[in-house]
């Protein structure tokens, strides 16, 4: 360990915490003077003559249409810009994000231009969305527009490698904390110093020094986000031990001291299995900011990260029981890590800063952390959390000099708009409108009542100034902001996202029971032996643990969108796994692919024999001709069509197979690797929507649609399936990997590279989601299963 480095660290932190204690000093000053009413009433006179006016009738009828929740994000953005409300609505909110995300001030002229470039463009991206929009997930949460601003950036490798990481996280987000805040946590993190990366470029910068500062940008704010769910969240929830939290505090505490993550001990704890992905991640992730940083910068980057953490640890030591901490115990620590979380987030990227950035951000980031602690206050009560709120809400009966905490907010308000921004106009305007819709937003969350009595408890000791502010809280009209909207939708996406995550599996296992169970051919008593022992070898490909997916869409499709009978399609389903049992036999023959492992168990010649598995083959496909001939309930002239169309795709089926099979050992181009994809793979995805289609005498024009959605559906199965022979878990899959490098086979990775394979899939993704919005159906489930396709991993 470097002992000249922890003299650094120590020092950095005795420093910061002078610095934290003069800025409190002053704050307790002018609290207890009351000085701050005086001044902040003025402002609030100033600021409401623009937020408080007389309600027309009008006004009530349209009230109800502004509420921004994820229902009516649509109908929200379209009234704003309708009543000529948007531009002042985004200005606020980008001028906010500049203020407390990149500590800029709001009266330097070049901000003042940058900011009316990012309305300008986020207006413009916003009603072209709202226009378009059928309560699909919004512009800013959608991946298909994060990948076009990726590729437009030319970015896509560093965005992929993002949500594969962010995918990684949310599967080892441990039972015990709160999934949804750690992805949302990390996600804002990444984006805020990206934001940082934006602004630090300019014009005169090549394109390829562009996407090389993105890309780092990218990488750097999830190297250094993972540590709030990893580090920050996983110590304050109780998933680890007392003393399995003592070691792993020391394990981080001695990589910000010595540079170097250490190697990972034995662990006596049940919580060594997922440490052991932690600290792997964590190392990754520290040795990424360490060789990303200028050597005279990275000694402030450690120190910087000290700070926090020691805060941290410091405040997260305190016990609720523990009556005797003085307001210095309880602010100081605040101020540091507040102050120092983002100033991290400028330092972890190689830019130059802007003056009095460090000024700006050290005094700004216990507004944030006070306003945040008062809306998780009771979250934070129930986790036995030491904040300024919990703890005065414990203590204030007996500890007479404890400071109100609301108290001390309006405090800082006052000396960020007077001392801070220096009275600028602008400032004082996003301040105080973030203030009072910070109120309004808890008074809708506890409904009126609570409201009130938690006013009763932290009301400031001055009554006509709190019945200002509380006047402020009814009638002030124009104080929202569009990242709490953002924020609000993504929580919500997040949240309906695991649900319909969880639904759509539960589809999937229902369907797939109800599948399996009719699949398997009865004999019967006077069967000849050979056809006997030909529907044995059937039964037995038939229970191989495989996925089912295209009888599973098509059993989702037909009832849930077409509305037809479960009980009259079973046949259809039969017919579909049937034939796809029965391609899968013949790819697997000695003289196709030569496979040895199918779903899990061994491939059917090498059970029986290549003949019999030939004949067996053949047995399904006629199986499958017959159940479709048995659809009852039908109009005749639309089975005929399915079977007229089942006969003409079976015959492409082959053609693709062909194909495949005249390829081995060649060297393909991408558009002949898509063309014998959907050959052999697109065809069945569309066969799985479209035939259930054609039985509901569903229109050509939607058809087309599905067809297109299940080209790209199907070319990125395929891409995946590849990338899964390339790196997968031959365990998960059922099946040996390297497969296709030992054929000497072209793949798309083989082709394109992984990364050229992963660009590939995401673009097909993007397509076969646009083909998705062009339909009237509603597609849940076709979004779930492009989700699934692409980020599964068997």
């Amino acid at each position: 360990m470097n002992v000249q480095f922890i003299v650094h660290a120590d020092t950095r932190y005795g420093l910061a915490e002078h610095q934290a204690a003069q800025y409190f000093a002053k704050l307790h000053e002018q609290l207890q003077s009351k000085s701050y009413i005086t001044a902040l009433t003025e402002d609030i006179q100033q600021w409401k003559r623009s937020h408080i006016r007389s309600r027309s009738w009008v006004s009530f009828l349209t009230r109800g249409r502004r509420k921004s929740n994820a229902a009516d994000y649509h109908r929200y953005i379209q009234w704003l810009n309708h009543t000529d409300k948007l531009e002042a609505y985004l200005d606020r909110s980008v001028s906010y994000i500049y203020m407390r995300d990149l500590g800029m001030a709001l009266d330097d002229p070049k901000v003042k231009t940058r900011i009316q470039r990012v309305v300008t463009d986020v207006k413009h991206r916003l009603t072209r969305s709202a226009e378009t929009g059928r309560g699909e997930t919004p512009t800013f949460i959608s991946m298909v527009e994060l990948y076009r601003w990726a590729q437009k950036e030319g970015i896509e490798t560093a965005v992929i490698w993002a949500l594969g990481k962010l995918k990684n996280v949310a599967d080892h987000i441990p039972e015990g904390m709160n999934a949804e805040h750690a992805q949302r946590k990390l996600i804002k993190i990444i984006v805020g110093v990206v934001m940082h990366a934006v602004e630090a470029l300019t014009e005169q910068q090549p394109p390829s020094e562009r996407s090389r500062r993105l890309d780092e940008a990218i990488r750097l704010g999830y190297s250094y986000g993972l540590t709030y769910p990893f580090v920050d969240d996983l110590l304050d929830a109780q998933v680890l031990s007392k003393e399995e939290k003592a070691q792993y505090s020391r394990m981080i505490r001695e990589a910000l001291l010595s540079g170097t993550v250490p190697a990972m001990s034995e662990w006596g704890g049940p919580s060594e299995h997922m440490l052991r992905f932690i600290h792997a991640e964590l190392r990754e992730a520290f040795e990424y900011i360490k060789n990303h940083q200028q050597s005279d910068t990275q000694q402030l980057f450690f120190e910087q990260a000290y700070v926090f953490f020691h805060s941290q640890e410091i405040d997260r030591a305190k016990a609720m029981t523990n009556a005797t901490y003085t307001n210095e115990e309880l602010y100081i620590p605040i101020i540091l890590k507040s102050a120092s979380s983002r100033l991290i987030a400028r330092s972890v990227l190689d830019t130059d800063e802007d003056e009095g950035f460090e000024y700006r951000t050290f005094h700004y980031g216990i507004y944030n952390q006070l306003a945040d602690d008062f809306a998780d206050l009771f979250d934070d009560q129930q986790e036995g959390a030491v904040t300024p709120f919990t703890y005065y809400l414990a203590h204030r009966e007996q500890r007479s000099d404890l400071i109100n905490p609301f108290e001390l907010y309006w405090t800082v308000i006052t000396h960020l708009i007077h001392d801070v921004y220096h009275n600028d106009p602008k400032a004082r305007e996003v301040i105080l409108n973030r203030a009072i819709n910070g109120l309004k937003r808890c008074k809708m969350r506890l409904g009126k009542e609570a409201y009130n009595r938690l006013m009763a408890i932290f009301a400031p000791d001055a009554p006509a100034f709190n019945r200002l502010i509380q006047q402020m809280v009814r009638q002030a009209d124009d104080v929202e902001f569009f990242d709490k909207l953002i924020r609000d939708q993504l929580v919500s996406h997040l949240r309906e996202e695991g649900k319909q995550k969880d639904q759509f599996a539960e589809t999937v296992r229902v369907a797939k029971e109800q599948i399996n169970s009719t699949l398997q051919i009865a004999k019967s008593e006077d069967m000849l032996p050979m056809k006997e022992m030909l529907i044995d070898a059937a039964n037995y490909s038939l229970a191989g643990d495989g996925k089912r997916l295209r009888p599973v869409l098509t059993w989702v499709m037909g009832v849930h969108e077409f509305g037809l009978q479960a009980s009259s399609i079973v046949p259809l389903l039969r017919s579909l796994e049937y034939m796809h049992t029965a391609s899968l036999i013949f790819d697997d023959l000695p003289s196709q692919d030569n496979a040895d492992i199918r779903r899990g168990r061994a491939t059917l010649h090498q059970v029986y024999d290549s003949a019999t598995a030939e004949l067996t083959g053949l047995l399904l496909i006629q199986r499958a001709t017959q159940e479709q001939a048995s659809l009852h309930g039908f109009d005749p002239n639309h089975v005929l069509a399915l079977i007229r169309y089942s006969a003409q795709k079976a015959e492409e089926l082959c053609a693709g197979q062909a194909m495949d099979l005249s390829a081995k050992k060649m060297a393909l181009t991408q558009e002949q690797l898509n063309a014998i994809c959907y050959y052999k793979t697109g065809i069945a995805f569309e066969a799985a929507l479209v035939m259930p289609a054609i039985l509901a005498q569903v229109n050509e024009q939607e058809i087309a649609g599905l067809k297109a959605y299940a080209y790209h559906a199907g070319i990125a199965f395929q891409i995946k399936d590849d990338l899964l022979d390339a790196e997968g878990d031959a365990q998960l899959l059922g099946k040996p990997v390297g497969q296709d490098m030992e054929n000497d086979r072209s793949t798309f990775v083989t082709v394109l590279g992984r990364d050229g394979a992963n660009k590939a899939m995401l673009e097909h993704y993007c397509l076969a989601m646009a083909a998705l919005h062009s339909l009237s159906l509603r597609t849940a489930f076709l979004e779930h299963l492009l989700n699934y396709i692409i980020h599964r991993d068997r």
